[in-house]
């Protein structure tokens, strides 16, 4: 059966958080110091992770399984669990998509190991490509490293490699273009994201965030777009270069929201289901599962937790409330 919810949208992708521990410290997630770690008992094991994405594969036909943290390569034995996900089958006997949002930082180590596991597409965290700044919005001075993993993904040859970049107002949006220029001269599509009210010090303010239609005007002045159709259920608005070099995108989520559409839902590391990343509510799976609870408790669990799905997160709206949880602490 479909995941539907009460305004008609299908639930077709599941987004696993699978660490909430970081080994990056981004100004605009967490604070210097980091986060209270959960405890290693607290988060959700292979085998648990397995069974709640097997319930959604299997029984709700959820195609589309990506996995974050955190950081999640910082989880240990992550082809592990990559090898799990990729051995389900929807009813008609298809793998679901496997893809993996990343800082990048090692990624050149374990590229090959990862695609050999079953992983299908890959995204990587960049915010700059300037040294003194990356190492100012990460604190750390990871930079060539994280280049050198997305062209380790490219060589590897993933179905799609992205990137993603959090636009910040005096921080970073003097980089539009460059960073535009970056995606267009490796062959990967950069996605912008505006920048949203998650993290974890409360620092977030309207005015910092950079709009979509700022963004494609900066960088159509100097290579001209043409926009592709609708995006549907995807959380980017997308653009081709007229000149024919590849794509570039822009997640709106704060000027142009994609709520409407949204087919997404979410597990925590520590098992708790969410229907939104901004929701204010959350589902305890793992206490179902750690207490005997059954499939069909757990997939009652889902269907109820989605039918309270919000028509929209409200970042516009006098009455936004902000989640108790920082991005890194939910799942990105």
């Amino acid at each position: 059966m479909d995941l539907i919810d009460r305004y008609g949208r299908t639930v077709r992708d599941l987004r696993i958080s699978v660490t909430d521990r970081c080994n990056f410290r981004c100004t605009y997630c967490m604070p210097e110091e980091g986060l209270n770690w959960l405890d290693r008992a607290e988060v959700l094991t292979f085998e648990e992770i397995e069974r709640v994405a097997r319930i959604c594969v299997e029984r709700f036909g959820v195609d589309s399984l990506r996995l974050t943290g955190g950081e999640p390569t910082v989880r240990a034995h992550l082809p592990q669990l990559i090898e799990r996900l990729a051995a389900l089958r929807l009813e008609d006997g298809r793998k679901p998509d496997i893809a993996l949002t990343t800082n990048g930082a090692t990624l050149r180590n374990i590229a090959t190991e990862l695609r050999n596991a079953g992983l299908d597409r890959i995204n990587v965290s960049l915010d700059s490509l300037q040294r003194e700044r990356f190492l100012a919005m990460t604190r750390r001075d990871e930079l060539d490293n994280v280049l050198a993993g997305i062209q380790e993904a490219v060589t590897t040859g993933f179905d799609k490699v992205k990137v993603n970049t959090v636009v910040e107002r005096g921080t970073n949006d003097d980089e539009i273009l460059d960073l535009a220029t970056f995606g267009r001269d490796l062959g990967v599509e950069v996605r912008f994201i505006e920048f949203m009210p998650l993290d974890a010090t409360n620092e977030w303010e309207r005015q910092k965030v950079v709009t979509q239609e700022e963004i494609v005007a900066a960088i159509g002045e100097v290579y001209p777009l043409e926009q592709i159709p609708a995006r549907g259920a995807a959380p980017a608005d997308r653009w081709r270069y007229l000149d024919g070099h590849g794509t570039v995108g822009v997640i709106p989520s704060v000027s142009q929201p994609f709520c409407g559409d949204c087919d997404r839902v979410r597990i925590t590391s520590d098992g708790q289901f969410r229907t939104c990343l901004f929701a204010t509510n959350e589902f305890d799976l793992r206490a179902i599962m750690r207490n005997g609870g059954t499939d069909d408790e757990m997939a009652q669990v889902i269907i109820d937790a989605v039918a309270t799905k919000w028509a929209g997160h409200q970042i516009n709206q006098v009455n936004f409330i902000r989640p108790n949880r920082s991005m890194s602490q939910i799942g990105g």
